[in-house]
């Protein structure tokens, strides 16, 4: 079973599982992600189009988007657009999933759309874990990073707030 890059220490509870959006207009590849993805533990949720993708974006939060670049309507170089036009998700990481040969210019604009990665179907199960694990580690890190930040601001604001009392404090008896 491949969890995570940084072993849980002896004792620690495992992380909590966050979740990864897998988009692809056909359910066999949705399955085969699913196959693939779910020894990771964490938790994976399927949409079958970009509408419904964007719909998932507004419930929940995603550490990262497996999003098939062919589907009918909006296909997938328009709903990352869509998606990384909404500040809350500018920096969801993209992992475009295609059968069909690439371009440069379609990876040039996949990228210039927030793709950090392309797989090429047929997926090869070890490397599009390994990607998954890193972004997921790259995610957990950066909301580890983001709580400390909020604490020390919260502790920031406490000990500005003490400094003032008791300089009005000091004020008040030299007056």
């Amino acid at each position: 079973m491949v969890a995570s890059l940084t072993p849980v220490p002896a004792g620690a509870e495992p992380p909590a599982p966050v979740n990864i959006l897998l988009v692809d207009d056909q359910p066999g590849r949705l399955l085969t992600y699913r196959a693939i993805l779910e020894p990771l533990g964490e938790r994976l949720v399927e949409a079958t189009s970009g509408m419904d993708a964007l719909k998932q974006l507004m419930d929940d939060e995603f550490a990262l988007i497996l999003l098939d670049v062919n589907m009918p309507g909006m296909d997938g170089f328009e709903t990352a657009s869509m998606i990384h036009q909404h500040p809350r998700f500018e920096k969801t990481p993209i992992i475009f999933v295609t059968a069909v040969n690439v371009t440069d210019m379609d990876r040039l604009r996949g990228y210039k759309l927030g793709a950090v990665d392309y797989v090429m179907v047929p997926v090869i199960p070890e490397i599009l874990r390994s990607k998954v694990v890193v972004l997921v580690e790259l995610y957990r890190k950066r909301s580890e990073l983001q709580r400390a930040n909020r604490q020390l601001a919260d502790a920031n604001d406490a000990l500005r707030h003490e400094k003032a009392r008791e300089l009005d404090k000091l004020n008040q008896s030299l007056r």
